[in-house]
């Protein structure tokens, strides 16, 4: 059995700015919407989705095609209040080596408000198209967030818990235009998937230095023979693992010192019907870590959206 792993993206520990003074967009019923309008497109056939929800491995988006995501990530807090942060992630297949993506993305704090953080636009860039022992991917990504933001979608430098408790109304003043890299390398090995993320982020509007981090995810399906008829809850469906990311300081101060690293078994339950729905619990893993951390996401691929676009714009030329 042929197992196709493909990451969604994945969070950050950090006090950002405020980007926006209008009221909070509501991103859940907007990715919703979305997922929902995707209905008029044909299905694709089926691939097993990787569990991770940081972490990604080697696999892109099928060119041509467009998936619509959304997650959740609940996170305790010492010294201020608990939180729920979100993000709505548009994913297309523009090339067979490359993919792109928006991410929308907002915060609760119980007790406080809910507000948008900002957006980030991704590319990641294959440059082997053939299976190798191990598979390179590069990312690079544009970020435009504020210091309220939460969505936890990696953890790098010197990110710990104590940042989120910085109220939002402090928080969504501070404005941050950043640019991040990863050195993405993957490999799936008798159907097992393992996967290794080296981050490197540096924050353009002041003078901080590069900060770095890392994720590392290994995965694979419960089962592998298919069975006989179509289920929904045949083990066949589900693909578990683990993650671990954290911190790894920054370029005056690398290493481990005042860093934060998490634990997180997860899985991901392939429907038939082309959904996936994914589940992560994490576990803080040093006292500068989130005690715990609970996320959740669901997606569902389109294949077909770039042909759909071409065929409308040029059935509409005039």
């Amino acid at each position: 059995m042929n197992v196709k792993f493909r990451s969604p993206s994945s969070n950050r520990v950090r006090t950002r700015s405020r980007l926006n003074s209008r009221p909070a967009v509501n991103l859940a019923c907007l990715a919703l919407a979305l997922i929902a309008s995707g209905f008029a497109l044909p299905a694709p056939a089926q691939a097993q989705e990787s569990p991770y929800i940081v972490t990604y491995d080697h696999y892109l988006e099928e060119p041509g095609s467009l998936e619509v995501e959304y997650f959740s990530t609940f996170g305790t807090q010492r010294g201020g209040n608990d939180f729920h942060a979100f993000w709505a992630e548009l994913e297309y297949g523009a090339t067979a080596w490359w993919t792109t993506e928006l991410y929308l993305e907002g915060q609760t704090t119980f007790g406080e408000s809910t507000i948008v953080t900002g957006f980030r636009v991704e590319n990641r860039f294959r440059p082997l198209q053939r299976e190798h022992f191990i598979n390179p991917v590069l990312y690079v990504e544009y970020e435009q967030i504020n210091g309220a933001d939460k969505i936890m979608k990696e953890v790098e430098g010197h990110d710990v818990e104590s940042d989120h408790a910085v109220p939002n109304a402090l928080g969504r003043k501070e404005h941050n235009h950043e640019l991040e890299f990863k050195l993405l390398l993957s490999k799936t090995f008798r159907n097992w998937n393992f996967a290794e993320n080296t981050i490197a982020t540096k924050n353009l509007t002041g003078g901080d230095p590069w900060e770095f981090g890392y994720a590392v995810g290994a995965g694979r399906p419960l089962v592998l023979r298919a069975s006989a008829k179509r289920c929904s809850f045949c083990l066949e469906n589900f693909v578990a693992g683990v993650e671990m990311y954290g911190g790894l300081g920054d370029r005056h101060s690398f290493g481990l010192h005042d860093t934060s690293h998490y634990l997180a078994p997860v899985v991901a339950w392939n429907l038939p019907s082309e959904w996936t729905l994914r589940l992560s619990t994490g576990f803080g893993l040093n006292d500068n870590s989130h005690r715990f951390l609970l996320r959740w996401g669901v997606s569902r691929e389109f294949s077909g959206f770039g042909a759909l676009i071409s065929r409308f714009f040029g059935e509409n030329k005039p």
